[in-house]
């Protein structure tokens, strides 16, 4: 009998996993995990997607009221707007009471009434961030005095502050009034000036003359050749037209050099702006002519709206080459022979200013002519009259021919026939 060899379990096929269990007692994965279980081990921290940048919605960022960060913001924005508004009413302080007006140092007028706040626009329209109210309030609280009348010395380019402190000066000096009337002569200002007690006399001595006085201001260089060569006493030297009329007001003790020197130059810049904005075609060829022009039309007119029209009159019989024939150059020329009254053998006498007998312009004015004489003679109204004449009732008439002139001359004798009459029954 033989022995039975042990059986050899059979050979798995090489393509079954190893670890495969028997289907009878094989378990099923369950691949749905509970909800506490994570998918992978560990997630690393990301922001979450923001929808409004997909959706293009935006919402307001919430703040925590109660948020320590929210309140420490607005705390700063806060006070950034109050140092902002503190800086801006610094400055603004500070260009009201410092800021300059780009001026050079002159003299200005300060005429009976006016008050300290009336000068505050001047400085308002020059200096950026000028605040009227701050300057009142200083104005207030440094100036215990009101404001004199008189004339004042301003420093070059001056703050308001310096100008306050110039002006205040005014209360402490005694003022001296010197009127000089439109229309009147060079003659009549030096004897103002040596009848004022005020004002000192150092060139309006006893024998001062046309020659003396423009030699004493220094004015000769402003006289034609002309004029300063002329062998007639009233024309030699003569400075008629060169002091701008005016009342002002000086200290005590200011002599009548700076008088007549401070009118000169007032003179000269109102000649000097109104020559540069002249009209065209007018028959004068220098500024001094115009000047001559201007006191022949102050003497005529002292109605205001009249003086373009008197000066478009002697503009025309000048172009037309016309006589003037004006009475003013006749009374000046007779000087001290003139009592009142024009005659005939006034009209016909040839003196250097007597316009019936030569032609064109006198040598030199005949009067004192104010600003708006000098710009009426520049600015001669669009009229192509050629003669006037009083009309007996306040003004003249202009017309354009000899013949309506004529007629306006027999209006006014009626007139004043008229007026005598009536005077000699009452």
């Amino acid at each position: 009998m033989s022995t039975p060899t042990p059986e050899t379990p059979p050979e798995r096929p090489n393509n079954e996993p190893s670890n495969k269990k028997d289907s009878s007692v094989e378990e099923r994965v369950d691949t749905t995990l509970p909800d506490s279980q994570p998918v992978v081990d560990k997630v690393e921290d990301k922001p979450a997607t923001n929808v409004s940048l997909i959706s293009g919605e935006s919402k307001p960022r919430q703040y925590r009221v109660d948020n320590q960060s929210f309140f420490m913001q607005r705390g700063y924005q806060v006070l950034l707007v109050l140092g902002l508004i503190a800086a801006f009413f610094l400055v603004m302080v500070y260009q009201t009471l410092f800021g300059r007006i780009e001026q050079p140092a002159k003299k200005v007028t300060i005429e009976q009434g006016q008050t300290y706040y009336g000068l505050l626009p001047q400085w308002q329209q020059q200096i950026p961030l000028f605040s009227a109210s701050v300057a009142k309030l200083y104005i207030k609280s440094q100036v215990d005095a009101p404001l004199h009348s008189g004339i004042y010395q301003l420093p070059e380019n001056p703050t308001i502050a310096e100008a306050l402190q110039v002006l205040a000066q005014g209360a402490k000096a005694a003022m001296v009034k010197v009127q000089i009337i439109e229309g009147k002569t060079s003659k009549d200002l030096y004897q103002t000036l040596r009848d004022n007690d005020g004002i000192k006399k150092e060139v309006l001595t006893a024998d001062s003359d046309n020659a003396s006085i423009a030699k004493a201001l220094e004015l000769d260089g402003i006289l034609p050749a002309s004029v300063i060569n002329d062998s007639d006493p009233i024309v030699n030297h003569n400075l008629e037209g060169w002091f701008a009329p005016d009342t002002y007001y000086y200290g005590e003790d200011t002599t009548d050099k700076q008088v007549l020197t401070d009118l000169y130059k007032r003179q000269q810049q109102a000649l000097t702006e109104a020559w540069e904005g002249r009209a065209p075609n007018l028959p004068y060829s220098t500024p001094y002519e115009a000047l001559v022009m201007a006191s022949i039309i102050e003497k005529e007119t002292s109605v205001a709206e009249e003086r373009p029209l008197v000066s478009a009159v002697f503009r025309n019989r000048l172009n037309q080459g016309m006589r003037m024939q004006t009475d003013p150059t006749i009374i000046y020329g007779m000087g001290s022979r003139y009592d009142g009254n024009i005659r005939r053998k006034d009209i016909n006498e040839k003196t250097s200013y007597n316009t019936y007998q030569i032609d064109g312009l006198p040598p030199t004015p005949i009067a004192l002519p104010s600003a708006a004489s000098i710009e009426a003679t520049l600015h001669p109204a669009d009229s192509e009259a050629l003669y006037f004449v009083a009309t007996g009732t306040g003004g003249h008439k202009f017309t354009n021919s000899l013949a309506a002139h004529n007629q306006a001359v027999k209006d006014y004798l009626k007139v004043m026939r008229e007026k005598k009459a009536q005077a000699a029954s009452q």
